[in-house]
């Protein structure tokens, strides 16, 4: 499969997701945006970006190759509700012959205020075989480009992120 070397020119450091919206459905009994949702929306974006990378859709249909999403860490920091507009920021923070290190953002369109992250290492797999592979070389190219811009960005808050309970002192407790 002949890759674009054109398209990847077009991905802004960092990407920035088309228009969406937080549909009625996905609001949750507490009346905000149900936890699940805010990974449709970082999966919407990503969808975005592998069409510019050129590991979208036609690239599965042409090469039997594919990602999979290998781990995944939100942080919900603020609250979304029906019909909000949002964006997702997409960074590339790393990558190797066989995985994608990525950082999203997700932001109140109009109020840029920021509701979530997600950082993200998937890897590159060869449908066929069901096994992970290396990228062709022309994909390796590309995410090298976008490394490349986005490697002048700094890194997010967030990245590296671990989950782990506050040390507590409370009653002489250590």
């Amino acid at each position: 499969m002949k890759i674009d070397q054109a398209a990847t020119d077009d991905i802004a450091a960092p990407f920035v997701s088309s228009l969406m919206r937080v549909e009625p459905q996905w609001i949750d009994y507490n009346g905000h945006l149900n936890m699940a949702y805010y990974n449709v929306l970082f999966d919407r974006a990503v969808d975005e970006v592998y069409e510019l990378i050129g590991i979208g859709l036609p690239y599965l249909r042409a090469t039997a190759h594919s990602t999979f999403t290998a781990e995944v860490h939100v942080r919900y920091l603020r609250e979304l509700h029906e019909g909000d507009p949002v964006r997702v920021t997409w960074q590339l923070l790393d990558y190797d012959e066989k995985r994608i290190h990525y950082f999203e953002q997700l932001l109140h369109a109009e109020e840029g205020w920021l509701s979530a992250t997600s950082e993200n290492m998937t890897l590159h797999v060869d449908m066929s075989a069901k096994k992970v592979a290396p990228f062709p070389a022309a994909v390796m190219q590309r995410l090298a480009r976008v490394k490349a811009a986005h490697g002048r960005l700094p890194l997010p808050q967030g990245v590296g992120r671990r989950i782990a309970m506050p040390e507590r002192r409370e009653r002489g407790v250590r």
